[in-house]
């Protein structure tokens, strides 16, 4: 529970406020202030006056929304003010930039009238890209909103509208498909005329609900056939809420709810008492929305009826209706496209793609985002989660094509694919980098996918793992263990296992040939036949002897086991590659405008000159398969010399031996890290390094200060981690992090295949 003096010390701390603006250019030198404004600024300026589509090209505007309110119906607060609604509307860009990456000015108006709002949003139009209205009264928003569609050409969207309508539509659809029911003879009653529950009310109808089946309550009841105030000569009159107008006999929110089959509150705490919702039909469906508490509470609904789907505003209930899920995504989407106006068309696909969504198996990187083991679609799992990073790929992509598809994109997409790995570049540097891997796991053309045996077949992740790499059309995974075994967790979980092979090495029919090879590597080196067999017994032996006489062309495993452990396999059945004497790892980070490889974290203790050698020639072929140039800087805690010492000179040696073993190669040392990464340094103090830029391949002096830097980027610098690589092998050996997440195994997985297409193309 959040106190009102942590509410308060959060967002008067220093820096005051949520939000600040960040300039996207470099402002450092008298020639960038020059470019930035005048006289640089000029010609941008001229272009756009020739040609008005150009302000898109030349600034911000096609990623920049205004989130405008005059403060009338601030959350559950009231007509506020413009001022004491600010802070609402600056956490609204921070969630618009957190999940869409989309800019967002702020703009609070002391607007009293429809009016005045819809002439301060029409001259805001050359500025941005969108308008977000938020917290306007009803019925002023729903003038405002529709007058404004028909003036501008951007997408106008208010949010307090139809954000409450496409997420809990979407939670709707799933609702009533868990349920069985007739979406066209659902009896549905709204509490809450305002303008959610009309938005609500409205969507609901063009997702297949029958307006002669919807009953809508205001503060005096039901909006009924005949009541005074709607008479459309009277002075209160509201088109909007005489739509719903029902011609029915029931006067109260008690007689509208029984029988009905949806409950959708948008109104005010405590209104829905138990026994209202025990008169509803079976299976009854109840969204309590009032923030930021509820029409009834989720204990006092499920102890009502046992057979109840409950959905709310409150993150500590299940099925939280949460707008962030709508218009970060919707935004991105149109702007994307250049969309005139985001239609119903659009909204429809949203909601349509967030029910999808919440039917797909949840990443357990949101299930720890929540603090629980498994999310698994039912009653208490009916959208997605907002920090489900899926859902900016499946909503903006969903809600771009049903532009693009009714006509009011102005920059229709017509590659998709390439448009979701776009907005995968979004979600951070991993995601993009490896798209590229998989995407080029995927298009090697062979006979036969690459097979990827995975030693912990028996693990939980694994087994996930294993039905991405399919999906993704990666290679064939192979799962290690007794068959029986994987696939009762398998059933367990609910993974899919087509495509999937198993192998246990028990019953293996290849396990004496397998065994017999395995002791003819081995016999000189205190390994008896008997003994041979029973290493042959365990999946991790076995798996490396598969890999070691090209049965599989990768080996993944450490899922359960300590690095050490994991590896030793591997250095017992594996030749090192040609002109390669260790095997070392590397971490690859990503930060948000570049790239850093790190060697050796893993493997080599106290290397020595050649070992470093190594290490620093197989960072950079792996940089390479990155598609990345590598700028190799060997690091040290002396600067060219500048400090005598055993561990110096090793490191100075190590750079000799590079430079002669592959002279192409850039990389210099010893250096130390500020030098290495940090091109005003390496230019104007030591212009003779053959480092010309900044390194993108640090090479540390022993396992000790490697380990600890990446750690430390990673916790304190917020870098992306993909690792641990092993490199040197002569086979795609790797080994995972323990406990690793589903999408770290599968992204070792791409990596493996990369690296086993690489070996097959050098061996021809």
């Amino acid at each position: 529970m959040i106190t009102n003096e942590e509410a308060l010390l959060y967002h008067s701390r220093a820096r005051v406020g949520k939000i600040e603006v960040v300039p996207t250019k470099p402002c450092l030198t008298q020639r960038d202030l020059a470019m930035a404004y005048t006289p640089g600024v000029a010609q941008p300026c001229l272009e756009i006056h020739k040609n008005p589509d150009d302000v898109y090209k030349y600034t911000a505007k096609g990623n920049l929304v205004a989130v405008v309110s005059n403060g009338t119906a601030v959350l559950g607060l009231g007509n506020i003010g413009a001022a004491a609604g600010k802070p609402v509307m600056e956490g609204k860009g921070v969630l618009f930039k957190r999940f869409a990456d989309i800019d967002v000015f702020d703009i609070e108006i002391n607007a009293k009238t429809p009016a005045e709002i819809i002439e301060c949003c029409r001259m805001l139009e050359p500025t941005f890209g969108g308008i977000n209205l938020e917290d306007i009264s009803a019925p002023d928003c729903f003038e405002v909103e529709e007058k404004l569609i028909e003036m501008l050409d951007i997408p106008v969207f208010h949010d307090d509208q139809h954000g409450t309508a496409i997420i809990s539509a979407a939670a709707m659809l799933n609702a009533v498909e868990l349920v069985g029911k007739d979406m066209s003879k659902l009896r549905v009653v709204f509490n809450g005329a305002g303008a959610s529950g009309i938005a609500c009310a409205t969507l609901y109808t063009v997702l297949g609900v029958k307006l002669e089946n919807i009953i809508l309550c205001d503060t005096k009841g039901v909006v009924y056939k005949g009541r005074e105030d709607l008479d459309p000569q009277h002075p209160k009159y509201n088109k909007y809420k005489a739509k719903f107008a029902a011609d029915c006999s029931a006067r109260t929110l008690e007689e509208a709810m029984r029988g009905s089959d949806l409950f959708c509150g948008l109104s005010v705490a405590d209104c829905v008492t138990q026994d209202m919702v025990r008169s509803m039909n079976n299976d009854p469906i109840v969204f309590a929305m009032a923030n930021p508490d509820p029409e009834i509470t989720y204990p006092d609904a499920i102890a009502a009826r046992s057979d109840i789907i409950m959905g709310s505003g409150r993150s500590d209930y299940p099925n939280q209706v949460n707008n962030v899920l709508g218009f970060p995504f919707i935004f991105r989407g149109a702007l994307d496209v250049r969309a005139k106006a985001i239609n119903m068309e659009m909204k429809v696909a949203a909601s349509q793609a967030l029910a999808s969504l919440a039917k797909e198996h949840v990443p357990e990187a949101v299930c720890h985002a929540y603090g629980v083991e498994k999310i698994e679609f039912g009653k208490e799992y009916l959208i997605p989660k907002p920090f489900d990073p899926r859902v900016l790929l499946w909503e903006a992509v969903a809600v771009a094509k049903a532009a693009c598809e009714t006509g009011v994109a102005r920059l229709p997409i017509s590659d998709f694919e390439a448009y979701r790995e776009d907005l995968e570049r979004r979600l951070g540097r991993s995601k993009e980098v490896m798209r590229q891997v998989i995407n080029k796991a995927k298009r090697k053309k062979s006979a036969t996918p690459a097979r990827i045996a995975l030693v912990e077949g028996v693990d939980e992740k694994v087994i996930r793992a294993a039905a991405r790499i399919v999906d993704e059309k990666i290679g064939t995974p192979i799962l290690m263990g007794i068959k029986a075994d994987i696939e009762a967790v398998a059933l367990k979980i609910s993974a899919s296992l087509q495509g999937v092979e198993i192998i246990d090495p028990l019953t293996d029919s290849r396990k004496g040939e397998i065994a017999q090879k395995f002791f003819e590597k081995r016999a000189r080196k205190g390994i008896t036949l008997s003994e041979a067999q029973r290493n042959m017994e365990h999946c991790d032996y076995y798996a490396s002897m598969l890999l070691a006489t090209g049965k599989v062309e990768a080996v993944i495993c450490g899922q359960n086991r300590h690095y050490p452990d994991a590896i030793r396999p591997a250095l017992q059945t594996i030749p090192l590659a040609e002109g390669i004497k260790h095997a070392s790892g590397l971490y690859m980070l990503m930060f948000k405008s570049n790239v850093i490889f790190c060697a050796d974290t893993t493997v080599n203790i106290a290397p020595d000159a050649e070992t470093l050698a190594e290490i620093a020639i197989s960072a950079a072929d792996t940089a390479q398969r990155f598609d990345i140039e590598p700028r190799v800087a060997m690091l040290s805690f002396s600067n060219f010399g500048s400090v005598h010492h055993e561990q110096v000179h090793t490191i100075q040696k190590a750079v000799e031996i590079v430079h002669k073993r592959r002279p192409e190669l850039m990389i210099d040392g010893e250096m130390q890290a500020n030098t290495a990464v940090n091109e005003d340094i390496l230019r104007s103090t030591y212009p003779f390094s053959r480092l010309t830029q900044s390194a993108n391949v640090l090479i540390f002096p022993d396992v000790t200060s490697g380990n600890i830097a990446y750690k430390l980027l990673m916790e304190l610098g917020g870098a992306e981690a993909i690792g641990p690589i092993l490199m040197g092998l002569s086979k795609s050996y790797h080994v995972l992090q323990r406990g690793a997440s589903v999408d770290d195994i599968v992204h070792i997985a791409a990596i493996a295949v990369v690296q086993a297409q690489e070996i097959q193309s050098r061996q021809g």
